[in-house]
């Protein structure tokens, strides 16, 4: 849900006002406003161009829906996080981000009641004083990837973070988390911050990264502490030439429907349940505004799942050629690859190639690439936003009437007949 499309009101800037939020003086408007019964006005200090904000604010949305609370909601035209003159603005509550410490010093002291949302801490003392705090639970999405990662098997595991700033605490919580983790279980675990991206330098970043992918021991999972940098990994293993999910195995963290467009190969990432942060973040602001809320209030938000793709299926093989040839075809099977180009990446005859894959997966190169072409069909046919031409077309087959043959041939239905059947 877009979160405009989710928010009733927008309060914008007086016209004229020295900044952001500046607003005639508070008393006399604040009692005109009160007495005649007007709606609160409320600030959202987010920067909202992050799924995972985004999703806290359509939760905020979602409550006041449900509840039909009479807020005037102010957030920036450009959906970014900005204080300036917060300590000048006329309202009545904040929503606000506190992993950016900006954001939490300039609230530290407001007149108004004030509800933060951020990640969980191990150490208790790190939570601000005296504001009530909605948390993601960074160890139980740690957690949720781990556990995933060993029920396929795996007894190698790496995190992939982030370098150390004041305005990513989460991200070293969920490393702290991931060595707990692999600590108590007395198991082998490697972390790699790696370098803050830019444009200038990714090619200097990607390459290290390949260096890195290179060096693991193998088969290995690793996991990500944002989709954002899984999809870095996903991109290193191609340059690297490192079969996923034979060989390194990834979990993402966020369910970013973005990072899964850009992925040729379908990233599994833990769902963060931020729009439940959202409705309980604007519950607590909620009864603030009606003296019932402690200070110290805490709430702690558990993940939602994990969505499970191909980048963590890890299944172990005992051909090399057969290891590589899927990872090609898990790239390039949606843009008509024939048998023979596989044969050709993985260096050996195709029929050399065949006898592997009878012995391996008893299937032939083809009835592989035909398997992973309806995989990715049917991922989209989910969605009724995607017309079935471009279905067709973008799974691989040469036009709607083909795939009509292979889906009747395959699964005795037509494309629409499956999606109904798939329905609960």
């Amino acid at each position: 849900m877009e979160p405009e499309a989710a928010l009733s009101r927008c309060i914008m800037p007086t016209e004229g006002a020295t900044d952001r939020f500046s607003n005639p003086p508070f008393h006399r408007e604040s009692l005109h406003r009160h007495a005649m019964s007007s709606p609160h006005r409320i600030a959202l200090l987010f920067n909202a161009n992050k799924v995972y904000d985004r999703q806290v604010i359509a939760g905020i949305g979602q409550y006041m829906k449900s509840t039909r609370v009479d807020w005037d909601l102010f957030m920036e035209e450009d959906f970014r996080c900005r204080t300036l003159g917060i300590h000048d603005w006329n309202g009545d509550g904040i929503i606000a981000d506190f992993d950016d410490p900006a954001v939490a010093e300039a609230l530290a002291d407001m007149p108004i009641p004030v509800v933060a949302v951020g990640g969980s801490y191990a150490d208790a003392s790190q939570y601000p004083p005296h504001t009530p705090y909605v948390a993601t639970d960074n160890a139980k999405l740690v957690r949720l990837a781990y556990d995933h990662l060993i029920a396929q098997g795996l007894q190698r595991f790496a995190f992939y973070g982030l370098p150390p700033t004041p305005g990513n605490r989460w991200a070293q919580e969920r490393e702290e988390a991931f060595r707990y983790m692999v600590d108590t279980d007395r198991l082998e675990g490697l972390v790699y911050r790696g370098s803050p991206t830019s444009a200038g330098g990714w090619g200097r970043v990607q390459e290290e990264m390949a260096e890195w992918m290179r060096s693991l021991p193998k088969p290995i999972g690793i996991i990500a502490v944002t989709d954002a940098r899984a999809r870095q990994l996903l991109q290193s293993c191609v340059v690297a030439d490192v079969p996923v999910p034979e060989q390194v195995a990834i979990v993402g963290i966020d369910n970013d429907p973005i990072a899964q467009t850009l992925n040729r190969i379908a990233l599994t990432s833990v769902i963060q349940g931020a729009e439940g942060m959202g409705r309980a973040a604007a519950q607590l602001l909620h009864k603030m505004l009606h003296g019932r809320v402690a200070p110290d209030t805490r709430i702690v938000v558990p993940p939602l799942g994990i969505n499970v793709q191909a980048s963590s299926l890890h299944q172990p093989m005992k051909s090399p050629y057969v290891m590589r040839a899927k990872h090609y075809i898990r790239q390039y099977a949606c843009l008509g690859i024939k048998a023979e180009q596989v044969a050709d990446y993985v260096g050996i005859s195709r029929t050399l190639l065949e006898e592997h894959f009878k012995r391996e997966l008893k299937q032939t190169v083809h009835q592989t690439i035909l398997g992973h072409k309806l995989e990715i069909a049917r991922g989209m046919l989910v969605d009724p936003t995607i017309p079935l031409a471009d279905v067709a077309v973008r799974s691989g087959f040469t036009s709607l009437q083909y795939m009509y043959a292979v889906f009747r041939r395959e699964f005795d239905c037509t494309p629409r007949q499956f999606v109904e059947k798939a329905r609960p």
